[in-house]
């Protein structure tokens, strides 16, 4: 299926990357529903965890203007111990639960974002910990955390540039580590590595556009259009299941 698709499937993968790096919330949010369409979840998973390797290290590259050292290790260290455990337990768990779960996860959070604009969370050292704990999870049984990651990090009020690398620094931690586990758990298949290089690609040319977005849009507008677009995904996710 995918060979016939793949430009189309090459496409909505650069449209996630330039959209997860402008809206902050990386692009797994998007690629990971994408790629549900044309794989089996955990090969999403394991297909999602290589191309955020070389999406969060165009980000670093890119966005090289600092990062917050404190954020990195309050917020990556569990993050990075919890995505191994969501991980391991993904499984156990009945793949289309997973896929029922992530589209729910997706319409939850972005009503939650819509309807409370203003939803903040305190910049202390406790939710850092609490919020990389959960991303982690999240990033390792379905496959994204960005955004609970982004919601933590945006508390603390950087600029867009610390932001986005600070964010990129910790993925690159957590998708190494769920690399490893999605490898011996089997989610990995010699037919997909193909995609590695292509993704790597992208992941580049989409990290560059959203740069030059970012100058250009305002970054609140953009964020409701990306929260609207979740909900779209959530609702797409679950219903092509049923």
């Amino acid at each position: 299926m995918l060979s016939r698709y793949l430009p189309v499937f090459i496409i909505l993968s650069l449209i996630a990357e330039v959209l997860g790096t402008v809206g902050g919330f990386g692009s797994s949010v998007f690629f990971v529903p994408i790629a549900n369409f044309y794989f089996d979840f955990q090969s999403v998973l394991g297909i999602t965890a290589l191309f955020h390797l070389s999406s969060n290290a165009s980000k670093i590259a890119i966005f090289k203007k600092g990062f917050d050292k404190k954020n990195v290790l309050n917020l990556g260290i569990p993050a990075i111990l919890f995505v191994s455990v969501g991980a391991y337990f993904s499984k156990f768990l009945d793949p289309k639960i997973l896929t029922y779960i992530l589209g729910i996860f997706l319409i939850l959070l972005s009503l939650l974002f819509l309807i409370f604009k203003k939803l903040k969370i305190n910049p202390n050292k406790k939710n850092a910990i609490v919020g990389g704990s959960l991303s982690g999870l999240s990033a390792g049984l379905l496959g994204t955390g960005g955004a609970i990651r982004g919601i933590t990090l945006a508390a603390f009020k950087m600029d867009k540039n610390k932001f986005i690398a600070t964010s990129a620094i910790i993925d690159l931690g957590v998708d190494f580590s769920r690399s490893i586990i999605y490898y011996f758990n089997g989610y990995m298949h010699k037919e997909h590595l193909y995609l590695v290089p292509i993704l790597m690609v992208v992941s580049i040319l989409g990290t560059w556009i959203g740069k030059k977005l970012l100058d250009k849009i305002s970054q609140e507008q953009f964020r409701a259009i990306v929260l609207l677009l979740i909900l779209v995904i959530g609702i797409v996710s679950i219903s092509s299941n049923l």
